[in-house]
């Protein structure tokens, strides 16, 4: 049997360090919130202003000087819906992949 005083002095010890682990845990966490908002409100706002440049100053594919590029700007144009789409749809898709949790290998 082990001595009574011993043991209460390592099993809080022990307690202590786990909620140093969760302290961590914990704060991390908060830096991810923080990262990942952070993140977003820098994607709205450049979003918006490029969208704004674009819609201020559109591309006019006649004035470009070669005609292939001309050509690729007016096949783009028939398929921008689906062009968005598609990097939208990878823009969720990786956000909930990198948002999963990971499993640590043992």
């Amino acid at each position: 049997m082990p001595d009574e005083g011993y043991f209460l002095m390592e099993t809080n010890a022990r307690l202590s360090a786990v909620e140093g682990i969760k302290d961590t845990v914990s704060a991390e966490r908060r830096r991810g919130r923080t990262a990942l908002i952070i993140a977003l409100a820098a994607g709205l706002v450049i979003g918006c202003a490029v969208t704004l440049l674009i819609m201020l100053y559109p591309a006019d594919p006649a004035q470009a000087g070669s005609q292939p590029i001309s050509q690729m700007v007016e096949s783009l144009q028939s398929w921008k819906e689906v062009l968005f789409f598609l990097i939208a749809a990878c823009a969720i898709a990786m956000g909930m992949i990198l948002m999963k949790p990971k499993r640590e290998a043992i």
